[in-house]
């Protein structure tokens, strides 16, 4: 993530999406930036990994490991204090996985309401039994 953009700046308008589940929001700390004193992309990854997670457990009822994520692209940097909003959905139920595309958008704690996209990924989710192995997803 680039120092030299921010939400803060002028960010790309954007409307959070209205076709998908509003599933986490968070606000990033100190502790969780890079050098840069951008937050460090890896933590935006972990919580799209923990937000993509929620609908697909409402599923599985269960046990499920990510088994995939399809590119991650950071279109604004995230600076301590913003206020970062997933949105998921679900894109495909197969018959041990889950498809979910998770859209994470950022706005500044001090001037709520505008909202810059941050990134989105596709996960794919796959339920598990005790012993770690795919089982079927109940319909």
């Amino acid at each position: 993530m680039s120092a030299n953009s921010s939400v803060h700046a002028t960010p790309a308008p954007a409307a959070p999406p209205s076709d998908k589940e509003l599933v986490l929001k968070v606000i990033p700390m100190p502790a969780d930036t890079n050098g840069n004193g951008d937050i460090f992309g890896g933590w935006v990854m972990a919580q799209v990994d923990l937000a993509g997670s929620v609908i697909p457990a409402r599923i599985i009822r269960g046990r499920m490991a990510t088994v995939a994520v399809k590119e991650f692209i950071f279109k604004q940097p995230v600076r301590v204090g913003d206020i970062l909003s997933f949105y998921s959905s679900v894109t495909r139920v197969g018959n041990t996985s889950i498809t979910v595309d998770v859209e994470v958008f950022a706005e500044s704690f001090r001037n709520q309401g505008q909202f810059a996209k941050v990134t989105e990924a596709l996960l794919t989710y796959v339920a598990i039994d005790d012993n770690g192995k795919p089982k079927a997803i109940a319909r």
